[in-house]
């Protein structure tokens, strides 16, 4: 299998991204969730062949993405979908958010999942809700899952929606089949929606099993609306394209009502980005998960070898790890000690649920092994050096 080496540090630094202005120079930057391979060569010459055109006006509507979506998800993702049930905005939050509007009113209770992409915190309460924490079952030793009973407790004491992560963000779950199913049922006995974030399924590893809500079953047309973009698979977060996507009357319904300003907010560039990404980014896709699926096992090779005490389960999809760096006694926020004493930025694991993360951390793996194993080194040289409790 091919392989896409992420850039060095050199290159990176002249990145003008978040991740690369945020921290100091002497910094690793590894709590954001944006890739450091170099952009796909189809997508990069989309791009420049728009710029020479001088084609940098409104995006003509959302079935150029939508069809271009089409087959692969057939073909990655064994997701038949319809394009004329596909309306694109500017990313994916944006979609969660109109998504929750139409399905909620104000004051209703949204579930959600820590420990979760924390944005979703805010994304439920922007749609006027009321955020339910159901947190996931397992953990790191024994792996995770949905808490079917917890989700359909909340749903019978009024809960009127629920967002999914699918994958999960932070920990890399993909859920089985079975479970998503159940989940379908659950909402369809209390006439709830499923709002299932997908940005990261083309990241799943192949071989995990895989599966889009969407698929699952009759239930899960019924009450699931997907949001998904080629954003997280391709690094094209700047850009500003993803797709709300239905399976039925009554989400077709949910789409029909957006407002009119909704698919306008989906960006010229965002639009060509996505078209070239999933028309012809599959080659790239492939060498980029190839060298994902070295560095994630790599990852737990260095902690072994250097961080023995710091817990991680290598995740079946993402790029992202959610490591506990509890043994190692930096409190319940060991990423301002990292940042502090050994230079690397992590994310904060109180960020994806004040009492899940405790003690916890999500770092990206999308770099080169070279900065993966600097950056294990100076975490253990920093554990090395703090003072005994």
């Amino acid at each position: 299998m091919h392989r896409i080496a992420a850039e060095p540090l050199d290159v990176l630094r002249t990145r003008t991204s978040e991740k690369w202005r945020h921290y100091d120079a002497d910094v690793l930057p590894l709590p954001v969730a944006e890739m450091d391979y170099p952009l796909a060569e189809p997508i990069a010459a989309a791009l420049h062949a728009a710029i020479d055109r001088s084609d940098t006006g409104y995006a003509a509507g959302s079935r150029g993405v939508a069809e271009a979506f089409v087959p692969f998800a057939a073909e990655r993702l064994g997701w038949q979908v319809d394009p004329a049930r596909v309306t694109c905005t500017g990313d994916v939050a944006m979609g969660l958010v109109e998504v929750l509007r139409q399905v909620t009113e104000p004051g209703d209770g949204v579930v959600i999942t820590p420990p979760i992409y924390p944005p979703f915190f805010d994304i439920v309460t922007e749609a006027s809700a009321r955020v339910v924490e159901v947190p996931m079952l397992g953990g790191i030793d024994e792996g995770w899952s949905l808490d079917l009973d917890g989700i359909e407790a909340a749903f019978a004491a009024g809960a009127r929606a629920m967002v999914l992560c699918n994958p999960h963000n932070p920990i890399g779950l993909v859920p089985a089949r079975e479970q998503l199913a159940a989940l379908a049922d659950v909402a369809a006995r209390h006439g709830v929606t499923i709002v299932s974030d997908e940005v990261h399924g083309p990241l799943a590893q192949p071989g995990t099993g895989y599966t889009p809500f969407l698929t699952v079953s009759d239930a899960a047309r019924e009450h699931g609306i997907t949001v998904t973009a080629a954003s997280k698979a391709f690094n094209l977060a700047g850009l500003k394209a993803a797709m709300v996507v239905t399976g039925s009357d009554r989400g077709d319904a949910v789409r029909r009502a957006f407002p009119y300003e909704v698919e306008w907010r989906m960006s010229q560039f965002g639009s060509i980005a996505s078209v070239a990404a999933f028309r012809e980014g599959g080659h790239w896709l492939d060498g980029v998960l190839a060298s994902l699926d070295d560095n994630r096992r790599l990852l737990a090779e260095l902690l072994a070898d250097e961080l023995p005490g710091v817990r991680y389960r290598i995740p079946d999809a993402t790029y992202l790890a959610w490591l506990d760096l509890s043994a190692l006694g930096w409190g319940d926020d060991p990423a301002a000690f990292a940042l502090e004493h050994a230079r690397v930025a992590l994310g904060v694991g109180t960020m994806f649920g004040a009492e899940v993360g405790r003690g916890h951390v999500r770092l990206n793996f999308a770099c080169t092994p070279e900065v993966l194993g600097e950056a294990v080194t100076r975490l253990a040289d920093a554990a090395a050096s703090a003072p005994s409790s």
